[in-house]
């Protein structure tokens, strides 16, 4: 009689256990730590999608305002850059690589504003349907961007949470000693500026001032 009684005790305990951790966290770090990962794919695949717009939205405008060479190329460029830095799931958790991905982006954006500026210098531009269908692509993009950060910021800083607090921070310094605390994405400098709009004739000898740029962004070189 004993001996089944001590059976079933055992068996009562082995069934409990897996309640047991799972009421004291030993499964919320891996998965919050997906969850981050999950936002950050999704991040990764709204800037491609804006890449993947940047040739033919160039191209257009190539066609109505080929003066604008130095947009043109800085554009170029600038989609190069950002899209040669290279990210990976490790990517979140080495602030080093992060910020040369976060800074490559933000000078994209940058470029890109000042690109969208240039059709109120050419009508015809402004009013071809292929560059309008374009720009409201790139403005929902730009949107969908802003979201996709924000939702993984959430998700890090919920996920880099879980590292410090109790009762999570044991298992943090035992069974996940080697996950690393995730990095944000943050402000750019230049967003505490407001953008420069102007409207003004061009002076005598000069040209038309910018009618407006991206927040912070330095003028564009003459063409």
């Amino acid at each position: 009689m004993r001996n089944t009684v001590d059976r079933a005790r055992r068996v009562a305990v082995v069934a409990a256990l897996p309640l047991v951790l799972v009421g004291c966290g030993i499964n919320a770090i891996p998965t919050k730590q997906e969850a981050a990962k999950a936002r950050w794919a999704d991040v990764q695949n709204d800037y491609q999608r804006r890449a993947d717009l940047i040739p033919n939205l160039v191209a257009t405008v190539k066609g109505f305002a080929a003066q604008e060479k130095s947009v043109l190329v800085e554009v170029t460029q600038a989609r190069a850059s950002a899209t040669q830095v290279k990210v990976d799931a490790s990517t979140i958790t080495d602030p080093a690589t992060f910020q040369r991905y976060e800074q490559a982006q933000n000078q994209l954006s940058g470029v890109l504003g000042r690109l969208m500026m240039i059709q109120e210098k050419y009508p015809d531009l402004k009013s071809n349907e292929n560059f309008m269908a374009l720009q409201s692509h790139l403005e929902g993009t730009e949107n969908r961007i802003t979201v996709a950060r924000k939702d993984y910021n959430d998700a890090v800083q919920d996920f880099n949470t879980t590292l410090r607090v109790f009762p999570t921070v044991l298992w943090a310094s035992t069974m996940y000693s080697s996950e690393k605390p995730m990095t944000l994405f943050s402000a750019a400098a230049t967003a505490q500026s407001a953008p420069t709009v102007s409207f003004d004739a061009a002076a005598p000898g000069g040209s038309a001032a910018t009618p407006g740029a991206a927040p912070g962004s330095p003028p564009p070189a003459k063409p």
